[in-house]
């Protein structure tokens, strides 16, 4: 098991970059890389609150980990600070031992030159998942987020 650590900087507040962490609707537009589709199936964000949230890869040809063209992930918040951290705990739904460790995501948010600078930390990636793999879906959600809070990209529909 491996971390990893990505970072961006967001044109906009520590509060709207952190409402869109703990929103389904935001989650469901910008946690997704290029090539997949979201769908949130739970989301209590409070401390202890459960969620799942399954990607879809849009090529019929992708192998999800869930098996089909599914990544399905589950999981809970373990500690939320409004504007600062959101630190989750997940793991995939699988039937592959290499891939079924559980992972902690901790996303933290400090104001930064007129925004916010966004450090997601991966922590207890299974080998199995190329880190290269990992920290390219973990750029491509923050430019989806970025977008996102800045206004640059409607949110996904109710």
């Amino acid at each position: 098991m491996y971390t990893t650590r990505v970072t961006r900087h967001v044109a906009a507040p520590p509060h709207a970059v952190y409402r869109a962490l703990t929103d389904p609707q935001a989650v469901a537009a910008w946690r997704v890389p290029a090539g997949m589709t979201a769908r949130v199936h739970t989301f209590d964000a409070r401390e202890g609150g459960a969620f799942r949230i399954s990607l879809t890869y849009d090529d019929p040809a992708g192998a999800g980990k869930s098996g089909g063209r599914t990544d399905t992930y589950q999981g809970h918040f373990a500690r939320l600070v409004p504007g600062a951290l959101v630190v989750e705990v997940v793991a995939f739904e699988t039937g592959d031992d290499a891939l079924r460790p559980t992972m902690t995501l901790t996303t933290t948010l400090t104001a930064a030159d007129g925004g916010t600078q966004v450090e997601v930390r991966h922590e207890g990636v299974p080998d199995a998942i190329a880190p290269e793999d990992n920290e390219q879906g973990s750029r491509m959600a923050l430019d989806n987020l970025a977008r996102l809070v800045e206004g640059r990209e409607p949110a996904a529909p109710e």
